[in-house]
């Protein structure tokens, strides 16, 4: 299993939109697409805070998304340039800054935990 890493920064004042975006745009679009091998994809949201070199107020989202080998990641990437980012144009509008690729890891050790009625096993959905 390969999870893939990537950053986006926003203003406060496009977080909401960029959010948006994703859960209503991106991600089914992603999904639409049918990929093989993959398994699922997350958004993560920093609460406002100062850029460390700048001083300027930003929200950080990170996206992973999950595939079940390298295969899948080109497929979706693109065989040109796999670890390179993929940011449509409508991202790129409401965006401040964003990472030009994407780290890759091979995910080692994996513990979901179990809660009664629970289903085992990571879900095939997009989750925000």
């Amino acid at each position: 299993m390969i999870c893939r890493l990537w950053h986006g920064w926003t203003v406060p004042e496009n977080a909401d939109a960029y959010e948006s975006l994703i859960r209503e745009t991106i991600f089914p679009g992603i999904r639409a697409r049918n990929i093989p091998g993959l398994e699922q994809m997350e958004l993560l949201r920093s609460e406002p805070m100062a850029d460390a070199a700048t001083g300027e107020i930003e929200v950080t989202f990170i996206t992973l998304m999950y595939f079940s080998g390298w295969d899948a990641v080109t497929r979706f990437a693109g065989p040109a340039q796999p670890t390179g980012a993929v940011v449509p144009p409508a991202a790129r509008a409401v965006l401040k800054r964003f990472d030009r690729t994407s780290a890759h890891f091979e995910i080692k050790v994996q513990n979901w935990g179990r809660k009664p009625g629970r289903r085992q096993g990571m879900p095939l959905v997009a989750s925000v």
